[in-house]
């Protein structure tokens, strides 16, 4: 529950602190005293926008702060998982700079305002006279039916396995478009892979056929010089290797006596094997050098289909043909795999389908096990409240498909006179009618739902007398299971409180301030009585602000 609250340059609050009770607190005060100010300044540690034109004095910053008693209640995961140490007791913090920035804080640890907002929802609820559109909302009205039917854990499990399943939906649909579309160029893709196949290339094939095409285009010349050069060496007295042996033979008679000789002699006979080596490679490529039109004309055929290959797929080497090849192949594999996915993808929809069916099958029944009691209570509320002849019903349709809410669909219908035909609430409700229906269904889920605190603001709308005063009854008896605050201008629910605060605003020369306090029981009297009668207060308003405090302790 909210045990303070703490503001500072806010709007027309200089500096304000006060402390909050356990049960039914209202908080009360003249129009334009600033009731509605102290509502925006909680709705920013509740994770509402910030604007810098709240700033009271535009150079300072705002501070917002609330002082919350969790102990009753399991948030110790939800402190785990941002990593701030869990306490029985939490602050919520809010910051506004002059440039209209603003910093949120759990505890004094830094926090995503995101965060901020999730945990203040879980320990407040705001409903003020703007929300009351809200039950007007399917959405709204089926959340309304969860809360009552207790359906969190059902939903959370439906809602992983619905997840799953548009997943799964979104992947088969997606593939089998890629399937259709892949299956329409499956025949020009084989054709490009069947010729490229056909082709069998190798890598340096090219070099290789060039180079020897380059040889067999040029035969009898490369043939007749190296026979050239192989007489050369060979010629029987004037060849090089015949000279070179001479050469030898010279530097071998005199080693002995000229030290220099010997290593002449060596190096000479080394150049002389180098020699007769290559003088057989010469002579062996020349004699095996022939001319071969047949070839010639193979290697033209086979470099041509190569050049044409490349044109087509414009590339300059057979290793991007061969990658091609490679590619095309694995495309080719998968559209072969496209149906054995398919059915896989298939086989886990339907699975997932099973289950969601099963769990939205038991959710419905779970919802629609709310119905009878929901409208019964709910007529009986509206009826404490001065509408004895208000109808009430929860009209159920199937949705087509699974929604992220299983697949149901209710509506609430309601007529306020006997005679009147059940309609959306819109069409047949007045204001005063929509503020006792929306306080009907806030006490129906005060009793299944551990919300530490709910703030109303003016729900009293349209309302007055008596009717005003079961509406105050309905909230004191919410109070016993949570901290009700209520903002109201109604004398007959004020009275019912446990606790009633007084806004105000203090003027000087230059400023105006909103301050708030804590009345004690002659000071509540006042000012009820203020309220019954206005600033002249009587007797007979002191007398019946006694008597209308005396039957709210009743």
């Amino acid at each position: 529950m909210l045990i303070s609250l703490s503001i500072s340059n806010y709007a027309l609050i200089d500096s304000l602190e006060i402390s909050f009770n356990k049960g039914f607190n209202v908080i009360t005060g003249e129009t334009g005293a600033g009731k509605s100010i102290l509502l925006g300044a909680l709705s920013l540690i509740l994770g509402q926008r910030a604007d810098a034109v709240v700033l009271r004095e535009k150079e300072k910053k705002c501070v917002v702060e609330g002082f919350f008693d969790i102990k009753n209640y399991d948030f110790a995961d939800f402190f785990k998982a941002l990593d701030i140490d869990y306490d029985e007791k939490v602050i919520l913090r809010r910051e506004i700079s002059q440039s209209g920035k603003s910093r949120a804080f759990i505890n004094d640890t830094p926090v995503n305002l995101s965060d901020l907002k999730d945990l203040a929802t879980k320990l407040t609820d705001i409903h003020s006279q703007h929300k009351n559109p809200e039950l007007n909302d399917l959405t709204f009205q089926l959340l309304m039916i969860d809360s009552l039917a207790g359906l969190s854990g059902d939903l959370n499990q439906y809602r992983q396995i619905f997840r799953e399943y548009k997943k799964y939906l979104l992947d088969y649909n997606e593939l089998f478009e890629k399937s259709e579309n892949s299956k329409k160029e499956s025949d020009y893709l084989q054709f490009r892979f069947d010729e490229l196949s056909a082709a069998k290339l190798t890598e340096n094939e090219q070099a290789q056929i060039e180079e020897e095409l380059e040889n067999l285009t040029h035969a009898e010349e490369i043939k007749r010089n190296l026979s050239e050069a192989g007489e050369l060496f060979d010629e029987e007295h004037y060849g090089i290797l015949s000279r070179l042996r001479v050469v030898v033979s010279a530097l071998t008679k005199i080693r002995t006596f000229h030290k220099k000789a010997g290593e002449y002699t060596q190096r000479a006979e080394t150049i002389l094997i180098d020699l007769k080596d290559l003088a057989a490679e010469i002579n062996y490529s020349g004699e095996n050098i022939e001319f071969d039109k047949q070839r010639i004309d193979f290697l033209k055929e086979r470099l041509d289909l190569i050049y044409s290959l490349q044109k087509k797929h414009a590339v300059e080497t057979i290793s991007d043909l061969l990658q091609i090849q490679s590619n095309i192949s694995l495309k080719l594999n998968e559209i072969a795999s496209f149906d054995e996915n398919l059915n896989e993808l298939k086989i886990k929809i339907d699975a997932s389908k099973k289950i969601l069916e099963k769990q939205a099958s038991e959710i419905s029944k779970k919802r629609i096990g709310t119905f009878e009691k929901t409208e019964s209570k709910i007529a009986q509320l509206l009826t404490e409240m001065g509408m004895p002849s208000a109808k009430f019903k929860i009209h159920h349709l199937k949705t087509e498909d699974f929604t992220e809410t299983g697949t149901d669909k209710v509506s609430f219908l309601f007529s306020a006179n006997k005679s009147g035909e059940l309609s959306e609430i819109a069409k047949v409700a007045s204001g005063g009618e929509i503020s006792r229906l929306m306080l009907s269904i806030k006490a129906l889920i005060a009793d299944s739902v551990a919300l530490p605190t709910v703030i109303f603001d003016e729900i009293d709308t349209g309302v007055s007398g008596e009717i005003a005063g079961k509406m105050g009854e309905i909230m004191l008896q919410m109070s016993k299971n949570m901290q009700v605050i209520d903002i109201t201008h109604l004398p007959q629910i004020a009275a019912k409180a446990n606790f009633q605060y007084f806004v105000y605003k203090t003027e000087n020369d230059t400023q105006t301030n909103t301050q708030i306090k804590l009345l004690s029981r002659e000071e509540r009297i006042t000012e009820i009585a203020k309220m019954l009668s206005g600033e002249m207060v009587t007797e007979a308003a002191v007398q019946n602000a006694t008597e209308l405090l005396k039957q709210g302790k009743k």
